[in-house]
């Protein structure tokens, strides 16, 4: 058994960096050497961020995102399109659409997908509030943006059934190859996608 070589307050910034997605054991006891070692430029004010945003971040209650104000900077921001929203399985993909810089619109975030394996039905998910605010009128586009997934076509599929019948025109994400992307590297089902959705030129 190996002997421990630092103390209970290290060990539990170790435990505690371990868990953040994208760090294992041995990145996270390499992250937190590097923020003891940078005590002062690192280490305290990274304290002092995660303590104001403990204290400070709240979850939008129109559109899911996180925030500091509620409703967010995106649903208040009057240079958005208002009228389109995107929806997405998590905040994570609303920054990474942000971060494209493709459209100026509003988003939705339902939260994650519907999964009946997992237990994940249309409750467990912000799909209620997404059909209140298109009941709410001024909405004239949806753009669902779901990873392209057995659970994620599930829920594009059981959000379009339950906006039957209003007035909103719905759209999905493309899906095929990637720009960039060669032939030879892409996976089976997403060349059938390709040429499925192919264009004329």
């Amino acid at each position: 058994m190996a002997k421990r070589v630092t103390g209970p307050e290290i060990e539990k910034l170790i435990q505690l960096l371990a868990k953040v997605p994208g760090l294992g054991p041995r990145s996270a006891r390499r992250a937190a050497l590097h923020l003891i070692k940078k005590k002062d430029q690192l280490l305290g004010p990274l304290s002092n961020a995660m303590g104001e945003a403990y204290d400070k971040v709240k979850i939008c209650s129109r559109c899911g995102n996180v925030d500091t104000v509620d409703p967010c900077t995106v649903c208040t921001d009057t240079q958005r399109d208002q009228s389109i929203i995107i929806v997405v399985e998590d905040v994570s993909d609303l920054w990474a659409l942000e971060r494209a810089g493709a459209m100026n619109a509003a988003y939705h975030v339902l939260g994650g997908t519907l999964s009946p394996l997992d237990g994940i039905g249309p409750d467990d998910l912000n799909i209620r509030g997404l059909i209140d605010r298109i009941g709410e009128g001024g909405i004239r586009e949806l753009i669902i943006a779901v990873n392209a997934t057995v659970e994620g076509q599930t829920t594009a599929h059981y959000i379009t059934d339950q906006l039957q019948g209003l007035n909103v025109k719905i759209t999905r994400l493309a899906h095929g190859v990637p720009v960039g992307g060669e032939l030879d590297y892409l996976d089976e089902g997403t060349l059938a996608a390709a040429l499925r959705a192919r264009t004329v030129i």
